[in-house]
């Protein structure tokens, strides 16, 4: 009985190929046809077909040779960074930064914004991503995707904003309004979730499939990482510890008056001024305040005891439910209490539970959330334009 032919096979082989061809570009930078085919195991003749396929759709172009033996030398190809762009947003309660980067994820824009005097947040989203398109050079009309890194819960059927505490003026029905004005595909993911791509990407979590962020900042937030893909819940609102009922504090019996969460009350911004100042670590922000307990040695250990001990509940609660291998420390105060504090987070939760997660300061210095949003706005960008160069 003769073999069933499967139709399309050629031409899923081809798209494979090309696909693994062009990541190759990426990670390694300009190549030969012929060092592309000892990568990806092709012929010679195959290698150089997909290399012109790439070069005629705009995908690849020469940018060079390499000098070699007898005869001419090797051109040299890479990916074409304009062959599209992404922009990823940073929205908070005060301001909004944009930045674009070509498909090679190089920043080649960025814009950043005042969000205190509008009423208008389609107005505000549309001139940063005008704005970061235009500094990058990118007609908007290449720009493939934006992803908006906003607080609160971002619904996993609608994709819309469903509750942000403090951006009263973002609201359901925003996600429609903003693509329609911008005529490209917009996405809005939590930005805590998104801190926790940037660490998987680049910081504390590479290499580790499953792991929690603890963000403590003006909010506390969390974002679960299971088999490296983000867990966002049914209603999106997996990570809302700010919201974890804990002892020692009133816990609000209606959110939606804005009355500050429990845990809210206990770890964030606020609570961790005033017990610094509570031993003697009065700062302006809470971030400097643990950066003072620090520089203070062994009399600045008392006041974070009592920060790790506050922030071990919320993280000991997290990890007797998801057993994390790792908890990353994220945020302002996260990011300023480094090893001092996320040492002394470990030993609490060790002290109080019995699962033992590493437990970490963050990798990243810088914009997070913005890194997160660009990661995968890029991510799904290349799987669109990667995944359809054979037509």
């Amino acid at each position: 009985m003769s073999a069933t032919r499967l139709p399309g096979t050629p031409r899923l082989l081809r798209a494979l190929n090309d696909r693994a061809a062009l990541e190759l570009l990426l990670e390694q930078g300009p190549l030969t046809r012929a060092r592309i085919g000892e990568l990806t195991g092709l012929s010679k003749v195959t290698a150089s077909q997909l290399v012109e396929r790439l070069e005629e759709r705009g995908l690849v172009a020469r940018v060079g040779e390499q000098a070699g033996g007898r005869g001419p030398n090797a051109q040299l190809y890479a990916v074409r960074p304009g062959s599209a762009y992404v922009v990823g947003v940073d929205v908070g309660a005060e301001r909004v930064v944009a930045a674009c980067a070509d498909i090679t994820g190089a920043v080649v824009g960025r814009v950043e914004q005042s969000t205190k005097d509008t009423d208008d947040p389609v107005g505000v989203v549309h001139n940063a991503v005008v704005q970061a398109a235009s500094s990058a050079g990118a007609e908007l009309s290449s720009v493939r995707r934006i992803v908006l890194g906003t607080p609160g819960l971002v619904d996993p059927g609608t994709g819309d904003i469903t509750f942000a505490f403090n951006l009263p003026r973002w609201h359901s029905g925003l996600l429609a309004a903003l693509r329609e004005d911008l005529h490209t595909p917009v996405v809005f993911e939590n930005d805590v979730n998104l801190a926790a791509v940037a660490e998987a990407q680049s910081g504390a979590a590479q290499g580790t499939a499953d792991f929690v962020l603890v963000w403590v900042d003006a909010g506390v937030g969390l974002a679960i990482m299971l088999g490296g893909r983000l867990h966002h819940g049914s209603s999106g609102a997996a990570g809302e510890i700010g919201y974890l009922p804990v002892p020692g504090v009133p816990i609000p019996r209606d959110v939606s008056k804005r009355a500050k969460p429990a845990f809210q009350q206990l770890a964030g911004a606020d609570a961790v001024r005033a017990v610094a100042a509570e031993h003697g670590f009065a700062a302006a922000s809470a971030a400097d305040a643990v950066r003072a307990a620090i520089a203070a040695g062994t009399e600045g250990g008392p006041m974070l005891d009592e920060l790790a001990r506050r922030l071990a509940l919320g993280v000991a609660s997290t990890c007797v439910v998801l057993d994390p291998p790792l908890v990353v420390l994220a945020g302002e105060v996260g990011r300023a209490g480094g090893a001092a504090l996320a040492e002394r987070v470990q030993h609490e939760v060790a002290a109080i539970t019995l699962v033992r997660p590493r437990v970490v300061s963050t990798g990243l210095t810088e914009e997070p959330i913005l890194r997160g949003a660009l990661r995968t706005a890029l991510d799904a960008v290349r799987d669109e334009v990667f995944g359809s160069t054979v037509g």
